[in-house]
């Protein structure tokens, strides 16, 4: 008898394909939450270490998926008269919060970490969809006209 004649087959679809807010609002939130690892790391004195998937060639010759550290960027800055500032970053360019608004006031540190969790609540209610739609734009066109160009 076969083993497949002993299994219960299906003809099953996957269904988890994600509208592109959802994608937006996914890779935000990731940020966010590197954001306030930092930030909690900061405030207690430890390092944060971010690591990404990298190929590297092993001792043997063969190719193997390693964990190799990379560096994450501050979020946050203090200007000349001592206010902090917490910026939201798509790629390499803050987003607009609002008209002409691009970052938030932080009264100190150790409050860092609550106003990032606000932010990542608005962001999973959909209120900046419309930023992060125009600075997904924005990037895609640079790209395009940056490959044109080379």
């Amino acid at each position: 008898m076969s083993i497949l004649k002993t299994l219960k087959l299906t003809a099953a679809t996957r269904n988890v394909t994600l509208t592109p807010e959802q994608v937006l609002r996914g890779k935000l939130v990731s940020y966010l939450n590197e954001q306030k690892a930092l930030a909690e790391a900061e405030i207690g004195g430890t390092t944060f270490s971010a690591t990404k998937r990298v190929t590297r060639t092993n001792e043997a010759g063969e190719k193997v998926r390693v964990d190799a550290p990379r560096h994450v960027r501050r979020g946050w800055f203090t200007d000349a008269a001592g206010k902090m500032f917490f910026q939201i970053r798509y790629g390499s360019k803050p987003l607009e919060l609002a008209r002409g608004m691009n970052a938030v006031e932080v009264e100190n540190l150790a409050e860092l970490p609550s106003l990032i969790a606000s932010i990542i609540e608005a962001i999973n209610a959909g209120e900046l969809d419309v930023q992060a739609k125009a600075a997904n734009a924005d990037r895609k066109t640079q790209r395009k006209t940056k490959q044109a160009t080379a």
